[in-house]
């Protein structure tokens, strides 16, 4: 009770709150402990201490957990790269993986290894991986409805890989665009082509997959036909002789089946032989270019001038044909 017969409110009132902060300021000792005072902000003295000891506490328990998580990031991204480079390794010895893959595999057990690795370091920083499972399946799905044509082509990269309807060094043709080439690359993405005039060419997986495809290179042989005119007074059998005989020394002809040569036409001024051959895988490019002058030169060497050929001109692969310019 005051003297005037008032009431005195319990606690510090103003002018204590006031002579307290003066007696901190002259001599910080002379303060009370636990009256509070006010240092330069919301916090007491008592909070900021206890706000310090919190976070050294945290500091104490999360950076040792952050090393160890960055240790294991690395090591394992390192193990990872390993890996890949054993795997590309192990396949090119082995022989039996197309060198198509070889590279595609390596990288998939690459990326797949980095993943699994991530995912445990971040376990080792107290993040739920189920929830963040989750959330990368939701990133997922989102990202792959807005990469819709990006994916298609991945897809028809495995398929293409899968599948193999053509290999590197295959000269192929895509019949429904200008795309002709001989495959230099197999990506997931694209495939790097190279154009008989040295033009490279990136044509989308989706492309390749989802239209019909010519594949100069896929099979045991290819044909190359030759046509000659000769003489009306010429002796078919005896140019059958001549040409069969010419072409033993040809390089790059295939025996299955065996080189055909027959009278395909009679005209007024003469008659048409036509030369069927086929060719062994890779030997079509120089044989359609040595093949005219070979049979041109077996019949030049025969005394009987009758069978000297008016015209030899090459009707297969016919001049539209992109694999005609081939090496």
């Amino acid at each position: 009770m005051s003297g005037a017969g008032g009431l005195r409110p319990e606690g510090p009132t103003n002018d204590d709150t006031v002579r307290t902060a003066r007696a901190a300021a002259n001599d910080p000792g002379s303060v009370p402990a636990g009256r509070g005072v006010v240092v330069n902000g919301p916090f007491s003295a008592a909070e900021l201490d206890r706000l310090a000891d919190l976070a050294l506490a945290w500091t104490l328990a999360f950076v040792p957990r952050l090393v160890v998580a960055l240790l294991i990031f690395a090591i394992g991204v390192a193990l990872a790269n390993w890996a890949g480079r054993g795997v590309l390794a192990l396949l090119r010895r082995s022989g039996h993986v197309d060198a198509t893959v070889q590279p595609v595999v390596a990288s998939v057990v690459r990326y797949a290894l980095v993943v699994l690795v991530a995912v445990w370091a971040l376990g080792q920083l107290g993040v739920q991986t189920a929830s963040l499972l989750a959330v990368l399946g939701a990133a997922g799905l989102a990202v792959g409805l807005a990469l819709q044509g990006t994916l298609t082509n991945i897809a028809a990269g495995i398929m293409l890989l899968w599948l193999r309807p053509f290999r590197i060094g295959d000269y192929v043709e895509v019949a429904t665009a200008p795309i002709a080439g001989t495959v230099r690359e197999i990506g997931l993405f694209a495939c790097r082509l190279e154009t008989v005039d040295g033009v490279t060419v990136f044509a989308p997986n989706q492309t390749l997959w989802n239209t019909a495809l010519r594949n100069y290179a896929g099979g045991d042989g290819r044909l190359v036909a030759v046509e000659v005119a000769l003489p009306k007074e010429a002796d078919a059998a005896a140019a059958r002789a001549a040409i069969s005989s010419g072409l033993e020394g040809v390089e790059g002809i295939s025996d299955r089946p065996l080189p055909d040569v027959f009278v395909d036409g009679l005209t007024g001024d003469g008659l048409v032989l036509t030369v069927r051959v086929y060719a062994l895988p890779g030997s079509v490019g120089a044989l359609m270019r040595t093949l005219p002058a070979a049979i041109r030169a077996a019949l030049d060497a025969c005394e009987d001038e009758t069978l000297h050929p008016l015209r030899v001109v090459r009707t297969a692969p016919s001049a539209a044909d992109p694999s005609r310019l081939m090496r």
